[in-house]
């Protein structure tokens, strides 16, 4: 009886030490496998992050002299805007300059009635000798 428990224990044992071992594989063979992806997918991304990290330097470098082309460009632009734009005078000193000049206007016309020495009364054309219209021959 002890010999037939005995035996009994002992295939119970033996089969459980095969499922475990089954389990054990499978288990290994899983981690395996998940292993081969994982070190697949790590060095895929260590590709890609080399690749977008000198895609950053190139991006930062554009953008950099992008920066300093813009600020060339606005500083222009304000030297323009400073020497080309069109400052309205105040109100005041548009006024002042229309009187004065109105009065520049009266004074030239009040000259000009009345002084009559500058009005011309007879009006002597002289040419030099030759200088007459000359006749033109058409030939046919």
């Amino acid at each position: 009886v002890v010999e037939s428990d005995f035996s009994k224990q002992l295939a119970e044992i033996i089969a459980e030490e095969e499922r475990a071992q089954r389990e054990y594989d499978t288990l290994t063979k899983e981690n395996q496998i998940s292993k081969a992806t994982k070190d697949a997918d790590v060095k895929f991304k260590s590709k890609e992050a080399t690749e977008l990290g000198k895609a950053v330097s190139e991006t930062q470098g554009d953008l950099s002299s992008v920066n300093a082309e813009y600020s060339a460009i606005m500083e222009y632009w304000s030297q323009i805007q400073k020497t080309c734009a069109a400052k309205a005078e105040p109100y005041e000193v548009r006024v002042k300059t229309r009187e004065k000049e109105i009065e520049g206007l009266k004074q030239a016309l009040d000259t000009l009635e009345g002084q009559t020495s500058l009005v011309q009364r007879r009006v002597t054309h002289r040419t030099l000798r030759g200088a007459g219209p000359r006749h033109m021959q058409i030939s046919k």
